[in-house]
């Protein structure tokens, strides 16, 4: 099975659900995306949140200063906003065969492996 982890090494969450990627062994093979480096496009945003049942609001970091002026805000403006700054994606997605979860809290992976 192959597993794609949307990754920030400085978040620990993100590196906790890649250490359960990484504990599964031989049965994943993991593809490691630092989405910080390499964002993903809005469509592709769009696509990972459609599979994992989710809003753009429900992926919107809103931690982060830069979230603050979109709290009312409809989906398609999120989504421009993030493929704007990945910095406001929620961190991390993990994508298999099985589905898309966002992994907060980490073992919501293990779901899909």
């Amino acid at each position: 099975m192959k597993a794609t982890i949307y990754h920030n090494p400085r978040c620990s969450k993100s590196r906790e659900a890649l250490a359960i990627l990484t504990d599964a062994g031989a049965e994943v093979e993991v593809e490691v995306i630092e989405y910080l480096k390499t964002p993903p496009s809005r469509e592709v945003l769009a696509a990972l949140y459609e599979r994992a049942g989710m809003t753009a609001r429900e992926g919107l970091r809103i931690a982060e200063d830069a979230a603050k002026p979109l709290k009312g805000a409809d989906d398609d403006t999120i989504l421009d906003a993030m493929a704007a700054n990945p910095i406001l994606i929620e961190r991390p997605l993990v994508v298999t065969e099985r589905g898309v979860r966002l992994g907060r809290p980490p073992e919501k992976v293990r779901e899909i492996l």
